[in-house]
Order: structure tokens, then C-alpha cells, then sequence
């Protein structure tokens, strides 16, 4: 197991590298994607802080939704963080995919947010 910890995390360190170099100031949309559900956060690095978070755990998005790991979740999850990342003043940010191919949930989400305002 240690090693696929390692590869994952070695993939995750690619595809932060790249997005901090490509960035120019902007914010960070993280995407995070367990067995049972998938976590987005906009993230200002230079001040390390978390501006919004949306998640399919939350009481409100779980309504609705058979399980919090389909596409479906997925979709509203990425609506839910751009209203929330665009109340905070945020439209432009950099995806960062956190390893993860962007393909099946991670794609919907993107796409989700894309749709809601964000800019990336």
C-alpha cells in the first residue's frame, strides 16, 4: 500500500507544482475524491487559507442524491462551490485536479463550476 501511497503522492506533487507556476495570483480549486463522496475547496495559497468549501457529505447536498459518489453529486458539488467561491469575490481560479485523471467525477465537477461562473 505504501507504494501506491507514494505514486499518488508524487502525482499530486506534479500537478501542484505546475498549477503554482502557472497561477499569476490566482486561487486554487482542489478537488478531492473518495470511495463515498467528493470534496471541492477554493484555496488562496498565498494567505493558506480556504475561502469555500462545498462537499456531497454536507445535510444540504446529500438531499436529492442516491450516493455522494456518482456524476450526479459530482455536478452538484461544482455548482454549490462556484456560488460559494463567487460570494467571496472569486472568479478566477486554477483547477488542480489533486492527482486524480480528469475523467468521470472529477470532469463533472469542473465542468459543473464551469457552468456556474468559475473561470479556469
Amino acid at each position: 500500500m505504501s507504494k501506491l501511497n507514494n505514486r499518488m503522492e508524487r502525482r499530486q506533487g506534479r500537478v501542484r507544482g505546475a498549477l503554482l507556476r502557472a497561477a499569476h495570483g490566482r486561487k486554487r480549486l482542489s478537488v478531492f475524491r473518495s470511495s463515498k463522496h467528493i470534496y471541492a475547496q477554493v484555496i488562496d495559497d498565498d494567505a493558506g487559507k480556504t475561502l469555500a468549501a462545498a462537499s456531497s457529505a454536507e445535510k444540504t447536498t446529500r438531499q436529492g442524491l442516491k450516493t455522494g459518489a456518482n456524476i450526479e453529486a459530482a455536478k452538484t458539488v461544482g455548482k454549490l462551490i462556484a456560488q460559494r467561491a463567487q460570494e467571496k469575490g472569486v472568479k478566477n481560479v486554477v483547477f488542480d485536479r489533486g492527482g486524480y485523471l480528469y475523467h468521470g467525477r472529477v470532469k463533472a465537477l469542473a465542468e459543473a463550476a464551469r457552468e456556474g461562473g468559475l473561470n479556469f
